[in-house]
């Protein structure tokens, strides 16, 4: 039986969890604004460890959160929480480019511009193109990319599906407190966000507000993905599989024309406006199902 967390625990897992995190992503953002690309990704990952730390620190039991596997006869969870991200970012970028055609490019020239020139010179002349490399990411983002990034993105899936998740729906029921559990993970975001452009870059309309609220809006719809795959299965795994899977598929961002590059708050990939209504869809389908599971739990009993 798994222990519920106190208001105080919980008070204290908010302090740290920001606290820790806030002034990581400071001092990322000011290494960033330095040149200092390295360092600022590194302190990003380390950042994604602040969760768990909060969850230490404030004593909440690991226990109960599903750290050994047992998924007898729920097997697919697996395969839903590694190709979800796939479908719901896929049929976002489609819809993306339905409302703009025009900044489709097939020839990824946006992400030729991230690479060094001597790579690019390697590239060709092994006879790859920047297409290929492409398709290549895009086949290691389905298969083994997320199962890597699934290691990283525990640190936060201990602290926001393990921890907070449960004791706001608790406190609010099911859909709200999803719904307000979401909006915290993306405030959580919000210093990295507002210092070093982070997600959406600095210079797209309605910047900076519109950003803060679009990527709340996106932690809402996914952490609501998220909980209902671990509430079926029980286990953390699972939803830090789903992360590490969005996580990897950023290749999406490169179909777009390198002049739209700094309007990623629409899309194409799934944080956009535009690109995130199929995850949206998803996740309003899900919390219905939930409603009908408690209240047909409820008749039963």
């Amino acid at each position: 039986m798994r222990e519920k967390t106190t208001k105080k625990q919980f008070i204290i897992y908010m302090i740290a969890t920001f606290g820790i995190a806030w002034v990581i992503q400071i001092i990322a953002s000011l290494l960033a604004q330095k040149g200092n690309v390295l360092a600022f990704q590194l302190l990003l990952a380390l950042c994604m460890f602040a969760p768990m730390a909060g969850v230490l620190i404030a004593r909440i039991p690991l226990k109960g959160m599903g750290f050994i596997p047992k998924l007898g006869g729920k097997i697919r969870f697996v395969f839903l929480a590694l190709w979800t991200p796939l479908v719901i970012t896929a049929l976002g970028a489609i819809l993306y480019f339905i409302v703009f055609p025009d900044r489709y490019d097939s020839e990824f020239a946006a992400l030729a511009s991230t690479m060094p020139e001597d790579a690019l010179a390697q590239m060709e002349a092994a006879g790859l193109t920047v297409k290929t490399l492409a398709v290549i990411s895009t086949i290691q983002a389905i298969t083994y990319t997320p199962f890597l990034n699934m290691f990283l993105a525990l640190g936060e899936e201990i602290g926001w599906r393990g921890a907070m998740y449960p004791y706001l729906k608790d406190r609010f029921g099911t859909t709200l407190g999803r719904i307000i559990g979401g909006i915290i993970w993306g405030m959580w975001h919000w210093p990295v966000m507002l210092l070093a452009g982070y997600e959406y870059g600095t210079d797209y309309p309605g910047a900076p507000f519109l950003g803060l609220f679009a990527f709340c809006l996106f932690a809402a719809v996914i952490g609501i993905i998220e909980d209902y795959y671990y509430e079926k299965t029980g286990c953390i795994w699972i939803p830090a599989l789903f992360h590490g899977a969005i996580n990897a598929l950023t290749i999406f961002c490169y179909l777009c024309k390198e002049e739209y590059m700094d309007q990623m708050i629409f899309g194409p990939h799934v944080i956009g406006l535009i690109s995130g209504i199929p995850a949206l869809i998803l996740a309003i389908v899900l919390c219905i199902l939930s409603e009908k599971n408690k209240t047909a739990k409820g008749i039963a009993r």
